[in-house]
């Protein structure tokens, strides 16, 4: 592997200056597409366990049917049974055979009853169903708008971002290529723990830029002569002079103009 090369202080502090105010434009690029992403998401993932729960149902809509048409069977093999009885007990020879036919022809009636309830049931059961799959069918159509609406949202927005994001991302790249690893673990170390991920700051009215905390004649001093990586004692933030600031960001909005 090429060893990267040497570059002076002064360079690493434009580079890492560079590559915050690239990444800060990244920041505020997802800033717009804000929570939609995550909406998105959330939404499909409702409508997916919508789509598994009416696919339940609907299996049970058809296990409720096949159910109905065996005790249907059921009934009609008993009736048959009970007809054969009938004529059965005309030939009866004995009391003891009699007895057999009558209780054979009462545990049939019996079956019916029972196959008629449990249809009965059943129906009560599939009407709940109905309804609920009704419901359940609207409330995923509703989602599905709504979620319709939230993707266009969110592609709009994409078609106005994605190429430059897609560029920044890139320039972000290039520049932690210039700065040796170290600094750019601790760079985006800070940057996660700080608020609006902001990193590297320029001196703003002798303080570091979003701090009160007033930083010594002699530290600025330090600061502007950009001999030396320089942090803010209170927010770790990395310290860069405001005429470099302004030269980066100027350089960097013509950069970003370009892509």
């Amino acid at each position: 592997m090429a060893k990267k090369k040497e570059i002076t202080v002064e360079e690493k502090l434009r580079a890492l200056y560079d590559l915050q105010i690239i990444d800060s434009r990244i920041d505020e690029i997802r800033n717009v597409r804000g929570e939609l992403p995550l909406e998105v998401e959330d939404l499909e993932n409702e409508i997916e366990g919508m789509n598994v729960k009416l696919a339940q149902l609907n299996d049970d809509m058809a296990a409720f049917e096949t159910a109905v048409k065996e005790h249907k069977n059921t009934i009609e093999e008993a009736n048959e049974l009970i007809a054969k009885y009938a004529d059965k007990l005309n030939n009866v020879r004995n009391n003891r055979e009699y007895n057999s036919i009558v209780k054979e022809e009462e545990f049939q009636k019996l079956e019916i009853e029972l196959a008629e309830k449990k249809i009965r049931e059943i129906k009560v059961q599939t009407e709940h169903k109905k309804e609920t799959i009704a419901a359940l069918t609207e409330q995923q159509a509703d989602k599905q708008k709504h979620l319709d609406a939230k993707k266009s949202e969110l592609d709009e927005i994409m078609k106005e971002t994605e190429k430059e994001e897609t560029a920044l991302i890139e320039q972000s790249s290039v520049f932690e290529a210039k700065i040796e690893e170290r600094l750019v673990k601790a760079y985006k170390r800070i940057r996660g723990s700080v608020k609006n991920g902001l990193a590297v700051v320029p001196v703003e009215r002798g303080a570091s830029g979003g701090s009160f905390f007033t930083i010594p004649p002699q530290v600025q001093m330090e600061i502007a002569a950009r001999q030396k990586i320089i942090t803010d004692e209170y927010s770790g933030r990395i310290l860069v002079d405001a005429q470099l600031a302004e030269e980066e960001k100027e350089n960097i909005s013509k950069l970003i103009e370009k892509l």
